[in-house]
């Protein structure tokens, strides 16, 4: 622990009101929190290269003599472009930097510089776009050095947050650390002090995957030890809600059009066998996308219900709640079962929250769903028997026991679309159990999936028309929220902002296009997500934050840009987005890396649409220190730790963790006060478990 970590940002040298201002908005308020922000990549400035040494697609540096200064050229109004053209003695290369007029000035006809970039190939030659420029000199002095890439917001600068992190480094007090020397020597990982230097100012990448696997460590660790006091505060407790399984469960069964598949019939006898045992019941149904895991819970809120007792369905987004309600009023009409749904969610208004609490507390309305809301203060409900939460770590463990908390004891059921090989669920799921659904409901048709790269485009472009032409909608997914600084950043890297206003030139106004970020407020993501389930966007683009919590059967295609910078089981988790409705689903994923090593890794989601095939094989050949920029681990919110790549260290956590609760469940003794400490910060940090 950093033993002055809650010292104002402000304190840290350098660091003035306005710098303060915009780390406020990447919630950076404190020395810790700014050390915290880790690098999401790092430029490795590699030695000079001649311009016959060049390949395509890597970032490579060369020393070249300008032989022309083109004509700044105007093209699509709001758009510029320079040309330059240099050479050495073993070739020559075309510079063009858009946007930038400046530039011209900056270079004279018969002038020696070294550009840094992404190199294309143009015809017989290369070209480089939007290079970085250096003096001879100045780029000696980087070679061979490691430089920090941060997540930025607009206003703040990478050398900003490089800069302050030095400083902060200089007068943060590292003399704590949990982790003692023989622990740290058996898994080799670094102490504290070290891991923060080597993780923000690595020398070489082994340097900086050494202080990765040990921040991964830390957070796997103290994620466990929460899960595991958790676990004994719901392990074996009385079922307070004693129910029988209900006839009015197998008559829904035999009225369905289809026939449940026997993961269902299993995971509904594992619900059942629960609900009437003689424990509260802590289960989670684990399935893939589409495997029909809402159908069950149904099952499960329909025999509370007979019983006499109210259920909660939590959904992750106001979006899927809406959808949940209009399911379960529908079959409730059209099956007569013995359902009085509510919705209640934050856009409620104040009156129609009013009548739904009253509703609550009386016990006239007995199937409650909805969002966050379904957890406030505010909400009382008269005997709640069951609670069902969607996609289980949007919330995490501390949100299901605040819900849990509104009833005496009631059962808890939990869902999860990630696939996780039984070895890691074991560890990950600790306090619930665990039944899976792998087999689909008949007539689900595979999504048509193919990995592509840019010379596709026009043809995805034209396929994109035709699809909209159709009547359905499009999702298109980037790496990046906003363009950052130029010099910091990989140029390939899509951005959502960028590629929405260059999507509506290339396909004209005609198009309904719209975006979405995580940075955005919750309500105006709201709204743009029931925009789009209600049809009136063509074209979605967004980050990852639709992976889960919208269900828009319309929407046939999925289009991933930069997709090699995502994890497998994530990239599958997205396109089954897709395909939900009769209507044929297609994945296109998008990627500039034309190296065998990204089409073999890439192709595996076009050989198979099993979601725990995908999650072994990403758990067998994910290399390290992979997660640094996109976010792997789907519904897993860990921040540094990713759950296939980090595989060995998630055993090695589970194995520490419960040596220590073994010998000291309370974290009671002098020796595990650090732990304790840190497990206290972890909680408050992630919202997610009771203070220890």
């Amino acid at each position: 622990m950093i033993n002055n970590g809650n010292s104002p940002v402000t304190e840290i040298k350098g660091v003035g009101p306005k710098t303060a201002e915009y780390l406020d908005k990447l919630n950076i308020k404190t020395l810790e929190d700014l050390l915290r922000h880790f690098p999401r990549n790092y430029l490795v400035f590699g030695g000079l290269k001649n311009i016959s040494e060049l390949k395509e697609g890597e970032i490579a540096a060369v020393r070249v003599r300008v032989d022309s200064v083109g004509n700044i050229r105007r093209v699509k109004n709001s758009m510029s472009i320079l040309p330059i053209e240099a050479s050495d003695d073993t070739g020559s290369v075309t510079i063009k930097y858009f946007n930038m007029p400046f530039m011209a000035k900056t270079v004279r006809c018969g002038g020696y510089y070294v550009f840094r970039g992404l190199i294309k190939r143009q015809g017989s030659g290369f070209s480089m776009v939007q290079p970085r420029k250096y003096a001879y000199d100045e780029y000696n002095e980087l070679s061979g050095r490691f430089q920090s890439v941060y997540p930025l917001t607009k206003g703040l600068k990478n050398a900003q947050i490089v800069k302050a992190v030095q400083e902060a480094l200089k007068k943060a007090d590292f003399s704590d650390d949990y982790l003692p020397e023989s622990i740290r020597s058996e898994y080799d990982l670094p102490v504290l002090r070290d891991a923060y230097r080597m993780i923000h100012m690595p020398d070489n990448s082994a340097e900086a995957e050494s202080a990765r696997r040990r921040f991964a460590f830390d957070e796997l660790f103290f994620f466990i030890i929460c899960l595991r006091k958790n676990k004994d505060l719901l392990e074996g407790s009385p079922n307070t809600c004693p129910m029988v399984e209900s006839a009015e469960v197998s008559r829904f069964i035999e009225k369905l059009p289809f026939s449940l598949t026997r993961g269902q019939k299993k995971a509904c006898t594992d619900l059942m066998s629960d609900m009437t045992g003689n424990t509260v019941m802590n289960r989670l149904i684990q399935g893939d996308v589409g495997s029909g895991k809402t159908i069950v819970a149904i099952l499960g809120l329909l025999n509370a219900a007979a019983n006499g007792y109210q259920g909660a369905f939590m959904a992750p987004t106001e979006v899927l709640a809406a959808q949940h309600y209009k399911t379960i009023s529908d079959m409730t009409v059209k099956y007569d079962l013995p359902f009085k749904p509510v919705l209640l969610t934050g856009s409620v208004s104040a009156a129609g929250k009013r009548k739904v609490y009253e509703e609550i507390s009386s016990g006239e309305a007995n199937l409650i769903i909805g969002t966050h809301a379904l957890i406030q203060d505010k909400v009382s409900y008269k005997n709640l028997g069951l609670v069902v939460t969607d996609e289980q770590h949007r919330f995490g463990v501390r949100q299901r026991e605040t819900l849990a908390e509104k009833g005496i004891g009631p059962h808890i059921l939990v869902m999860s679309a990630t696939p996780i090989p039984r070895t890691l669920a074991i560890v990950l799921y600790g306090d619930l159990h665990v039944s899976t659904i792998k087999d689909m409901p008949e007539g689900r048709s595979p999504i048509k999936s193919c990995v592509v790269d840019e010379s596709f485009r026009p043809s995805a472009n034209k396929f994109i028309k035709d699809e909209i032409a159709k009547g359905h909608q499009i999702y298109i997914i980037c790496p990046m929220v906003e363009e950052t600084d130029p010099e910091d950043e990989d140029p390939e890297l899509k951005n959502v902002v960028d590629y929405s206003a260059k999507l509506k030139e290339t396909l004209g106004e005609r198009y309904r296009i719209s975006y979405l970020h995580g940075r955005m407020k919750g309500t105006d993501k709201e709204q743009i997500l029931d925009e789009f389930a209600r049809g009136n966007i063509d074209i979605l683009i967004s980050t990852t934050v639709i992976e889960v919590g919208i269900n828009v059967p319309n929407a046939t295609v999925m289009m991933i840009e930069n997709s090699e910078r995502f994890g497998l089981s994530q990239l599958h988790q997205l396109r089954g987005r897709v395909g939900r409705g009769s209507d044929q689903g297609y994945a296109i994923f998008m990627t500039s890396k034309k190296d065998p090593k990204t089409a073999e890794r890439l192709g595996i989601l076009a050989k198979t649409s099993d979601g725990f095939e995908i999650a072994s094989y990403d758990l067998k050949t994910r290399g390290p220190g992979e997660l640094f920029g996109v976010r792997q681990s789907g519904d897993f919110s860990f921040r540094t730790a990713d759950i296939f790549s980090d595989s060995d260290l998630l055993t090695k956590a589970s194995e520490y963790a419960d040596d220590i609760l073994k010998k000291d469940k309370r974290l009671k003794n002098e020796e595990n006060r650090l732990i304790r400490l840190e497990a206290e910060n972890y909680g408050k940090n992630n919202l997610d478990f009771r203070t220890i």
